[in-house]
């Protein structure tokens, strides 16, 4: 089987903007449509984030390792510790998996494409400071105009579901791209 590069797509915004909803929705969607997906989230809320305990692989951590991995009836859990892991690296990893897309939830000054969701007035700043932005989801009525005056790209409400479908099918036009043979 021959690995085809997968599609990199980000959905950013800040805190409590709804990326987890939108990205849920997305790889529900892509799922249906028989494509395979696979998620970095940034844990953004500062401090290391939350994860269950595990008896061994804890201690295999606090012994040294410096990854740990734990399988069991067709899961596969990966913990790693003390060490930074870039977003490339991230990425290298996911790939292992064999995805046609790689959905990035957070990360919001990466180049990759993205979705930026807006949900006040004090996130539009980030029309200015992030790149790459394919679509812009917003909250209030209000900020319509605001943002189709700074930019020229699709803008949706967070209630449309035009939104999830017009980003679903330029992430299919992406993978369809990458892979002809699907």
């Amino acid at each position: 089987m021959a690995l085809v590069t997968p599609v990199i797509f980000q959905v950013v915004g800040y805190q409590n903007s709804g990326k987890t909803t939108i990205t849920s929705n997305l790889i529900k969607t892509l799922a249906a449509k028989g494509v395979k997906t696979v998620t970095i989230k940034h844990h953004g809320h500062g401090g290391r984030p939350e994860k269950p305990t595990l008896k061994d692989t804890d201690k295999h951590l606090h012994a040294g390792a410096h990854a740990s991995i734990i399988e069991g009836n067709g899961s596969i859990l990966l913990q790693a510790e003390n060490h930074y892991y870039s977003l490339d690296d991230q990425i290298e990893l996911m790939k292992f998996f064999q995805p046609d897309v790689i959905i990035i939830e957070g990360y919001k000054f990466e180049s990759f494409p993205k979705l930026l969701i807006v949900r006040s007035e004090d996130d539009l700043p980030l029309l200015n400071k992030v790149s790459n932005i394919a679509a812009i989801v917003y909250w209030k009525d209000e900020l319509y105009l605001k943002i189709t005056s700074k930019t020229n790209v699709p803008c949706f409400h967070i209630d449309d579901k035009m939104g999830i479908s017009w980003t679903l099918d330029l992430l299919l036009k992406l993978v369809y791209k990458n892979d002809p043979k699907r």
